[in-house]
Parts: structure tokens; sequence; C-alpha cells
């Protein structure tokens, strides 16, 4: 949703803007392109391959890159001198780059080591998850992030089968779910794995807390713009806009979230589930 993103964002000449999500710079190269010489990016990810692939596509003065995550905006801007900002953009979610990348564990048909991490310097992964989670605790990551409704024959099927060996690989665990759960359009382990990736990486943790510094940040008049792509996102943006609007913070820029056009999801079948919603500080 890239034209989208950037007509609401709206970015003028001269504006500071963050991108809180860069990945490999498909919005922030659009950004560039209308805040003229004196504007500055700031681009945020976790992903430091990310980061390097984005420092090459990016040769530009007015970029700033740094590791982080959402959490981490408001100590990153400050150590930059930068107290406030025109707008900002999240583009939530796991990245093409990531899924691509076997060696990364995100993807269902990967021979690779459960990893799942976005931030490759954490030690904690989707290994230590499935192996090392009580059977209570994985029904409830199932059932509460992945909103799975056989969250409890999964997680009872994942602890016997661990009892013999480790579950080391994403496709020995996708097979395990999938001799188990039989669905229609979607791969049977979808839902777990967003599940895993999601407790992995703290994802809704660092939604909210980035939400929460995002209006502290954000100038009078400023936008913030998010696109989500499943509902346990979307769910969170949409309250948190919803509650800064009852306050008089901020008012949101249309009811309904937008959602890509026919042309897009033919082209990009990912794309399909995205929501972005914005909203202007008061």
């Amino acid at each position: 949703m890239l034209k989208e993103a950037i007509e609401v964002l709206n970015p003028v000449l001269g504006g500071i803007y963050v991108d809180a999500t860069i990945g490999t710079g498909g919005h922030s190269e659009e950004i560039l392109k209308f805040i003229g010489s004196d504007g500055r990016l700031i681009g945020i990810d976790r992903d430091i391959e990310a980061l390097k692939i984005t420092s090459d596509r990016l040769k530009d003065k007015r970029v700033i890159l740094k590791k982080g995550n959402f959490s981490d905006m408001e100590n990153i801007l400050s150590k930059e001198g930068i107290s406030e900002v025109d707008g900002i953009l999240f583009d939530l979610g796991v990245s093409i780059l990531q899924i691509k990348r076997p060696e990364r564990g995100f993807s269902f048909n990967s021979d690779m080591s459960l990893d799942m991490r976005m931030d490759q310097e954490q030690t904690f992964s989707a290994w230590d998850v499935v192996n090392r989670y009580s059977e209570k605790e994985l029904e409830r990551i199932f059932k509460e992030l992945g909103e799975e409704r056989f969250s409890k024959r999964i997680a009872r099927v994942i602890v016997r089968y661990r009892t013999k060996k480790t579950i080391d690989t994403c496709s020995e665990l996708s097979k395990i779910v999938d001799r188990y759960v039989k669905r229609g359009k979607i791969h049977p382990a979808t839902k777990v794995f967003q599940a895993l990736r999601i407790e992995v990486n703290r994802e809704l943790d660092e939604l909210k807390a980035g939400l929460d510094a995002s209006l502290r940040i954000l100038k009078k008049a400023g936008r913030l713009c998010v696109i989500s792509y499943h509902s346990l996102e979307d769910r969170i943006v949409k309250h948190f806009i919803s509650d800064c609007s009852k306050k008089g913070l901020m008012k949101r820029l249309f009811k309904k979230p937008l959602i890509p056009g026919s042309d897009e999801k033919r082209v990009n079948p990912s794309s399909r589930s995205a929501r972005l919603r914005a909203a202007e500080k008061i």
C-alpha cells in the first residue's frame, strides 16, 4: 500500500519523518521525494540485515538509519537531537526479506532451525518456545496470538512429540501440525507460526509502546500511519486511535481502514490482508 501510505502521511518540504519499520526502504525512498533538501528521515529496524540493504539503497545524507525497536524510538530521536517529528509510519509484520531467507526460520517449508528472530542478536528464538514452553503456555500463545481454535490439540501433540526428540526445524513443526489440523485455503500451520513469531519478537507489546511513543513525538498536525496485516495488530491500532480521539489528542483521518485495490492484490498477493489506519495529532 505504498501509494495510499504516502498520500495519507502527506510528507512536506523540510519535514522530519520516522519510518519505524524501514525494512528494505521502499516507503522511505518514496518519502524522500517529497521532503526536499532540508528534510530528514529516520529509519528504524531491529533487523541488521535489512538495515545493510537499505543503507546501500538509500545513499542519502538526509537519512539516519538506526537499529532498534518501536519502544526505542524516543531514545533514538533524542540522541539525534530530535524532539518532535512531522510524521511516523509503521509497516508491521514479517518482511519478504525475512520470509525468503530460509535460514531465518520464518517459512513453513524451511529445513533450517526454528528461529523467527527479527533481531538476530537476540538469543531467544522460536526453538525455545516450541521446546521449552509448557503445554499450558503453548496453548495460551496459540489461542491468544494465533487465534488458533485447535490450540489445545496442537499444544498437546507438540509436548507429546518432544518427549522423544526436540523439534528443530520449521518443516518438522509444520508437518506435525499438518498431521492433526486440516484447513482449506490457508496452510494448517499458519496460525501457529504467527503466534510463535509474535511471541519471539514481542510484537504486540512493541506495537503498543511504539504507538504511545508516537503520540509524544508527533508535532501538532503530525500524522501517524500504520499498516497492519492481522486482526490482533489492527485491533490495537484501532483502539489506540479511538482512545486518542475520545481524549481530544488525535483525530481519526478515516473511519474504516484503507485496504489494497484489486490491482495490488493481483500483483502482490501478500498485501491482501493489509489494513491502513491513520490519525493526525491535535
